[in-house]
């Protein structure tokens, strides 16, 4: 019977990751409960590269050739040749796997943009999870220094998404 238990499980493992190339997903977890003090959990990843960006700020045409000449040699000299955004002790990083929005709805003004003043609580982003928005909390008060993340962007636990100083 252990036999037969673990052909199923092994089925049931390679169905979970067929499901997991279909859909394009990055992880999936499953427990299977067969009886009391029975069961199999199961979590299928596969890895990726987290890809991040700087977001163009969000400026008038008149001030954009001046904002991001500011910026840019500044955003190299903050993390160092290699370093990683995030180690940087100022990073807000992601809590959960999702899909990065920054703004409320669609053509809504950016809940922060580069050089903006936040307080501790403020929504700096939306990660939706799942179907849920989860608004993203500055955990101190501060200056937005980078945004590491494109709009739309999925994004790992744990990734930087913005860096506060």
């Amino acid at each position: 019977m252990a036999n037969k238990t673990h052909d199923t499980d092994v089925a049931f493992i390679r169905a979970l990751a067929e499901l997991l190339n279909e859909n394009d997903l990055t992880e999936l977890q499953v427990k299977r409960d067969y009886g009391e003090n029975d069961s199999l959990n199961v979590r299928v990843s596969r890895k990726t590269e987290v890809v991040t960006h700087m977001a163009a700020p969000a400026a008038p045409a008149p001030a954009a050739p001046a904002a991001p000449a500011a910026p840019a040699p500044a955003a190299p000299a903050d993390a160092g040749p290699g370093e990683d955004p995030a180690s940087h002790p100022g990073a807000v990083t992601s809590p959960m796997v999702g899909t990065v929005y920054m703004q409320a709805e669609p053509g809504a003004p950016p809940f922060v943009s580069v050089g903006d003043k936040v307080s501790e609580g403020d929504t700096v982003l939306i990660v939706e999870a799942m179907k849920t928005m989860n608004h993203i909390p500055a955990p101190r008060a501060g200056t937005v220094k980078r945004i590491l993340v494109e709009d739309g962007a999925a994004v790992e636990y744990g990734a930087p998404l913005i860096i506060l100083e």
